[in-house]
């Protein structure tokens, strides 16, 4: 009774008593398989035969004893690595080479370490400190102030104008109205309380108002449609007798003609026209 073959698929060699790979259901011998199958070493060029371990990244292949940091040449087997421009490096050389350097401590600010970024600056999370109190200011607001950094609490008693309305800080914006500080929101017109920045405005004993609520409440009314006469919206008027008329409103109170300009009469409380006045 004969024996079976059990040859190398590739060569056809004997693989009796010897060393082979079984590949997707395939024999081959250690040869022919390196040849055929075995993965190039990205350093020295040479296959990573059976007896090598295959170590893998990215489709790129080492034998264990090349795989090591490109700048100091230290293994990176079962080791934390980085890749930089098709360069393995080790955790601290890439950190020296190509991570930040914290703005206040001027040590490296590690891959994966909590770090604070401002205008192209970083820092590591317990040296970004506001610069009254020294407390980290990690994500809570701060404001910015000659190369300082403050957190709110400490800005506002620092250096924060308070407004004479609310008498809270003012942080941003706000206005000046008689050399005293008030927030954009809190300067209102005293009576309708409509905010008054950007507005057109006056006063009466210091007190602001929008120029609706002074002339309904200290404007002189023209008689004819007895609406408010004031002058801060360039209104014109006319005055007679302590009594005022818009310019449009000045008129014959039988024919409606304007009178400003022309002579007119009056009859009890009315004025007329020359004209009306003759026929009355």
């Amino acid at each position: 009774m004969s024996m079976e073959r059990f040859d190398c698929h590739y060569c056809k060699d004997t693989l009796l008593g010897k060393k082979y790979i079984l590949k997707e259901d395939t024999q081959y011998c250690t040869k022919c398989y390196e040849n055929l199958f075995a993965n190039c070493c990205e350093v020295c060029s040479l296959p990573i035969g059976c007896n090598s371990k295959d170590l893998s990244y990215k489709d790129r292949h080492w034998h264990e004893n090349c795989f090591k940091c490109g700048k100091c040449s230290r293994s990176l087997v079962d080791k934390a690595f980085s890749a930089k421009d098709d360069l393995m490096l080790c955790t601290e050389c890439y950190s020296h080479e190509h991570s930040s350097k914290c703005n206040t401590c001027k040590k490296t600010v590690m891959p994966g370490s909590r770090k604070m970024e401002y205008k192209g600056n970083s820092w590591h999370e317990t040296c970004f400190l506001c610069q009254r109190c020294q407390q980290p200011i990690g994500t809570k607001s701060f404001i910015p102030k000659d190369n300082s950094y403050f957190c709110v609490p400490c800005f506002e008693k620092q250096f924060a104008y308070q407004c004479c309305a609310c008498k809270k800080a003012i942080t941003t914006g706000g206005v000046t109205y008689h050399d005293k500080p008030w927030h954009r929101e809190c300067f209102t017109c005293i009576g309708c309380k409509r905010q008054l920045a950007g507005q057109r405005f006056t006063s009466r004993e210091n007190y602001p108002y929008c120029l609706d609520c002074f002339s309904n409440l200290y404007a002189k009314k023209c008689v004819g449609c007895t609406k408010p006469i004031t002058s801060l919206a360039g209104a014109k008027y006319i005055s007679f007798e302590e009594r005022q008329w818009h310019s449009e409103c000045f008129t014959c109170m039988q024919c409606s003609v304007s009178l400003v300009g022309r002579g007119f009469l009056t009859q009890r409380d009315d004025i007329l026209c020359t004209d009306c006045g003759r026929e009355k």
